[in-house]
């Protein structure tokens, strides 16, 4: 993957320990605070961690992060992009992102950069981070989940535990499910839901035709929802993905079809699949059932703002007609 071109070690280096220099000379302080009461302990992927009760300053180091952040009503000080987007994902409401500093791409974070901002507090997952936790925990106190994705409500409770949120969290989720049920409603009831086979599959720039397993993090919206699931989802390697080839796409074919794109189309094989005639008669195509959606929001996002958004347009593809 690529990412921002790196910067000289020598250099970045020398602005790192100074960056952490710096915030050590206040680590008495940090410690009179931390022996007053003001932090409590959440437990993370690395262990416990000792995180303050109402963090001001949060620096967030990828998609899910930002969105738990962004849905609680905490804005944070810096936040990294997605190495093919420009600026944070489009979904979230622009008022909400404006002013978060940019800390760099997702998987090679800028360090200089998060120091500079004195975080009270990182969040992020072991998946994504853990070589970098010894140097990040130095800066501020790291929350990482374990993974990211297929656990995201676990990861968000983890999230307002971290951020003080908790009970903020629990009407989240509460408004969630209910706006779940909802849409099930919408659709015709459980049974009919159930009876609406549905995958969802990803053009992939350099990569093969993903279609989403039971592990994955927009299978859990389906589920939620109470939709039904083509076979070849339960085939996918490790819970997560079934990749095709564009001379296979047809074993994608079922009832309801969400599809989006990663990157260029023709690199991600998506213009030559959807030219082709497997495409062209597969059941969904025929009867006007495919939907085309966007790849930072159904796929990118993970968290509950993205998810509440995925449910609105769940139901007004599910409804037409």
């Amino acid at each position: 993957m690529t990412g921002f071109p790196r910067r000289p070690l020598t250099v970045g280096a020398l602005a790192l320990s100074g960056a952490l220099a710096l915030s050590a000379c206040g680590s008495s302080d940090d410690d009179k605070k931390a022996d007053s009461g003001k932090t409590h302990t959440v437990k993370t992927a690395m262990g416990d961690v000792k995180v303050p009760v109402a963090p001001k300053r949060v620096v967030v180091l990828d998609t899910a992060e930002l969105d738990s952040a962004i849905t609680l009503g905490v804005k944070p000080v810096g936040a990294t992009h997605v190495e093919a987007s420009s600026g944070f994902l489009s979904y979230l409401p622009k008022d909400k992102v404006d002013g978060i500093k940019d800390v760099g791409e997702m998987l090679n974070p800028n360090m200089e950069a998060i120091a500079g901002l004195e975080p009270d507090l990182i969040l992020t997952s072991k998946i994504r981070h853990a070589a970098k936790y010894d140097q990040l925990k130095q800066i501020a106190p790291t929350v990482m989940t374990e993974t990211t994705g297929y656990p995201w409500k676990e990861n968000f409770r983890t999230h307002a535990d971290a951020l003080g949120k908790k009970p903020e969290a629990k009407k989240v989720v509460a408004d969630y499910t209910a706006h779940a049920k909802k849409v099930t409603t919408a659709l015709g009831g459980p049974a009919k839901a159930k009876a609406t086979e549905v995958n969802v599959i990803r053009f992939m720039e350099g990569a093969d035709i993903r279609v989403y397993g039971e592990q994955s993090y927009i299978a859990t919206v389906l589920k939620d929802v109470g939709l039904g699931r083509a076979p070849i989802s339960a085939k996918a390697k490790d819970g997560f993905s079934y990749d095709l080839s564009p001379e296979k796409i047809d074993l994608a074919d079922t009832d309801v079809i969400f599809r989006s794109t990663y990157g260029d189309p023709k690199k991600a094989k998506q213009t030559q699949t959807v030219g082709s005639g497997l495409w062209k008669n597969m059941k969904a195509v025929k009867s006007g059932n495919v939907h085309t959606v966007d790849d930072e929001l159904w796929i990118q996002g993970i968290g509950y703002t993205a998810a509440a958004k995925i449910l609105d347009e769940m139901q007004a593809d599910l409804t037409k007609g």
